[in-house]
């Protein structure tokens, strides 16, 4: 059904079968996994075929864990996340009858020791002035949005970038996000003054500048700005701060992730009801927030 891998002249780079990138992308579609879930299905798994071959030996594996956790130098999580990806992907590969067992549970169990027990490493938490220092050093209008925007609703990088213009309502200060992000189970997000400041002020930019384009959120290329230039963005000001190191560990690092971490450990700490904060953050299932139940005043 599939054609082989065939090596390429450059080394061990691979070409690899696209139909069954697209077929699995498909199952995960119909099996109704987020948007989000699926793109990062599909990076990991993509760069992974383009090494090694779909069946796929424990020698491999071995040697794709050490290219990326020692080579790359990945966070634990991130390396968790290439196996997670890995293990969903072969599991299809199984139920297809393309390959006859699943190894990558086995492996991980035997070489991930994180693989049951939680992750050794916690994302970074920056104060408030740090905050305030991060949305001052946003020069242009846009990056200044964007980071005030993270700061004040705690939304996902995806949610922000699915964003359109007519989603945001400026006279009542209030965001409705799209409904295809399962894990929410709130829609609805306010943002305060500042935050309206700014925004307005981006709309009128776009305005003045004549974007047709439905997205609020344009990169230099005028379309829809991507994850990548919103990590980039982030982590270039956070690293000039002093506080994202690139090479460090998982408490070391900067990402768009730790705006949500920061929006929600700050309104905890500053008195608001767990069940609001609840709320605010669209959490679909009590966990979520149970994970910041140590938190003091």
């Amino acid at each position: 059904m599939y054609e082989n891998n065939v090596l390429l002249e450059c080394g061990t780079v691979r070409e690899f079968p696209a139909d069954i990138l697209r077929d699995f992308l498909l199952d995960c579609q119909v099996r109704n996994f987020s948007p989000r879930t699926i793109q990062g299905y599909k990076s990991h798994i993509k760069y992974f075929l383009s090494r090694y071959p779909v069946q796929v030996s424990p020698e491999d594996l071995k040697e794709f864990l050490v290219h990326i956790r020692d080579e790359n130098k990945y966070a634990a999580s991130t390396v968790e996340n290439y196996f997670s990806s890995l293990s969903c992907f072969f599991d299809y590969l199984e139920w297809e009858g393309i390959i006859p067992e699943n190894i990558i549970p086995k492996f991980r169990k035997r070489y991930l020791r994180y693989y049951k027990d939680p992750l050794p490493e916690e994302r970074q938490l920056i104060s408030l002035e740090q905050m305030r220092d991060l949305i001052d050093s946003a020069e242009d209008l846009l990056t200044k949005a964007i980071f005030l925007v993270f700061a004040k609703t705690g939304i996902r990088r995806q949610e922000l970038i699915d964003l359109d213009r007519s989603d945001v309502y400026p006279k009542q200060n209030m965001i409705i996000l799209k409904n295809h992000h399962f894990k929410r189970s709130n829609r609805t997000v306010f943002y305060d003054d500042e935050c309206a400041y700014y925004l307005n002020k981006w709309i009128k930019w776009r305005y003045n500048h004549h974007v047709r384009k439905p997205a609020l959120f344009i990169g230099i290329n005028g379309r829809r700005i991507c994850r990548d230039t919103i990590f980039d963005y982030t982590t270039r000001h956070a690293e000039k701060l002093g506080f994202h190191d690139p090479s460090g560990r998982l408490e070391e690092k900067f990402t768009p992730r730790c705006f949500r971490h920061f929006f929600t450990t700050w309104m905890i700490r500053s008195g608001c009801p767990r069940e609001f904060v609840q709320e605010l953050r669209g959490d679909s299932r009590k966990e979520a927030i149970d994970i910041y139940h140590h938190i003091k005043e």
